[in-house]
């Protein structure tokens, strides 16, 4: 479940779709090419990245805080 989440995030930010994009550069007051959002975004990207494949290495991490919980 966690790891379906972190992909629809990644594929709501990355080319050829990237949909959150086209609406940030639709937004802005500023015009902005495409090229200068996804550029924008490519931190976001990489952390997205290192953190499903963190979940994926250590799958205890997604029910750690669930488990402190109860």
């Amino acid at each position: 479940g966690v790891v379906i989440i972190k992909m629809c995030e990644i594929s709501l930010i990355t080319p050829p779709v990237g949909l959150n994009v086209f609406v940030v550069r639709a937004s802005s007051p500023v015009p902005l090419r495409l090229e200068q959002v996804f550029a924008g975004v490519t931190p976001f990207i990489l952390m997205e990245v290192v953190s499903l494949a963190l979940l994926i290495m250590f799958p205890a991490l997604v029910t750690w805080l669930p488990a402190m919980v109860s």
